[in-house]
């Protein structure tokens, strides 16, 4: 899932289409989101 930088608006499920802009301000700078995943690291 990508969102909006300037209005963080999240990008419709098309968003592989070229030349994609927030449908709200026109943008085309995009983050992606990361889930909120913990991670368990061994030491060694």
């Amino acid at each position: 899932m990508f969102r909006c930088v300037r209005c963080g608006e999240p990008l419709p499920a098309d968003y592989n289409s070229y030349g994609v802009r927030c449908d709200y301000c026109h943008s085309k700078i995009f983050r992606k989101e990361h889930p909120n995943v913990k991670k368990v690291l061994k030491a060694r």
